[in-house]
């Protein structure tokens, strides 16, 4: 599909007359009435517009709790009827899609395991045909692949779906991180520059994985990346709650949270700090990913060095050291990095390594 097609048609309507940035919140999953029920008393409708709630949860492993089911949908929509808050849940296959309309779930997302399958998105979309006028958004794939999430809207679009959005929730990463899923804004910015109409809303608590962070990411997803709303989970008994516990707060909790968010639209007037800002931004998180794989790089070289003296072999390996800087120039010439960099930064890394063996 043309991607401006895409871009061109997209209603935006759905988010435009809501506040800026749209709040959708609520807890991770539906547990009980009561639960569901009192975390959305306790929301200021004055920031929060949307409450949501996971109603099936398919965990990574079996015989974890996996969603309460059908009963969850119509605690949300007493929420509607008793707040006017506008409710969400997550769908992943077409009979989720066919209950959630049945019982005037007003906002559906699909989550990050489903995106990454276009057979499921597919499913999904099909299911949505001649039902135009409901707000689908798309959360990212669990890994950095900017054409699956576009083609996952692609496919929503070619059914008629307008009002789309999509989720920025951060990707898997495989090794030891700050976060929960890595934020690769740089993706963020990418996916803005292809579709600069789709609406985005970050999910700081997906990112983070934690309580801490949240205030800081969705500052970043605001005011530097311009996302246009925030989904953040809350729940009225955090510490107690069956799943995903560590990244929920309390609605009071956010609302203390939203109220440290600077609301401007003096936009144009700080488009070059923001834009210098967002730059830096990149460079922290390149810069925090090049010292997590350096932490990585030197635990192995510490087990290489055990080795090294169960089996009495010398710490230095000349050959070895030689084809490790010939292959790492060769590289960083093809990738635009000069040779005197590649080679000072691996003559440190090569002296630390060798001074970690010893001990």
């Amino acid at each position: 599909m043309e991607k401006n097609i895409l871009n061109n048609s997209i209603d935006r309507s759905w988010i435009e007359k809501l506040d800026n940035p749209l709040v959708i919140s609520g807890p991770c999953s539906a547990e009980s009435e009561k639960q569901i029920k009192e975390t959305a008393i306790r929301m200021d409708t004055s920031y929060v517009k949307v409450f949501r709630a996971g109603i099936w949860k398919p965990r990574t492993k079996p015989n974890n709790f996996e969603g309460i089911g059908k009963v969850g949908l119509q605690w949300l929509k007493n929420v509607k009827k008793n707040t006017g808050l506008m409710v969400a849940t997550e769908v992943a296959n077409a009979e989720h899609v066919k209950l959630a309309l049945s019982f005037d779930i007003d906002i559906l997302w699909i989550g990050a395991r489903s995106t990454a399958s276009p057979f499921t998105v597919q499913e999904i979309a099909d299911s949505l045909k001649g039902k135009e006028d409901k707000i689908i958004l798309v959360k990212n794939p669990i890994h950095p692949d900017l054409e699956l999430w576009i083609g996952a809207l692609e496919r929503l679009f070619s059914k008629g779906v307008k009002k789309l959005g999509v989720i920025h929730r951060g990707f898997y990463t495989y090794k030891t991180s700050k976060y929960r899923n890595q934020p690769n804004w740089n993706i963020l910015l990418n996916f803005r520059s292809i579709l600069p109409r789709i609406p985005i809303i970050c999910d700081p608590s997906h990112i983070c994985g934690n309580k801490k962070g949240i205030l800081e990411i969705s500052k970043i997803a605001f005011h530097f990346f311009r996302c246009d709303g925030l989904m953040i989970e809350s729940h009225c008994d955090p510490d107690h709650a069956w799943s995903d516990a560590k990244q929920q707060i309390t609605p009071e909790k956010l609302l203390e949270m939203l109220k440290k968010l600077i609301y401007s639209n003096n936009y144009d007037d700080e488009k070059s700090q923001n834009q210098l800002d967002s730059l830096r931004i990149l460079i922290d998180e390149i810069d925090e990913n090049i010292i997590t794989l350096l932490a990585e790089r030197m635990k192995i070289s510490k087990k290489l060095g055990i080795l090294k003296k169960k089996y009495n072999i010398a710490l230095l390996q000349k050959n070895r050291w030689e084809y490790i800087l010939n292959k790492s120039i060769k590289l960083g010439k093809e990738l635009g990095v000069s040779e005197e960099i590649i080679e000072e930064i691996f003559k440190i890394f090569h002296k630390e390594s060798i001074n970690i063996q010893k001990y």
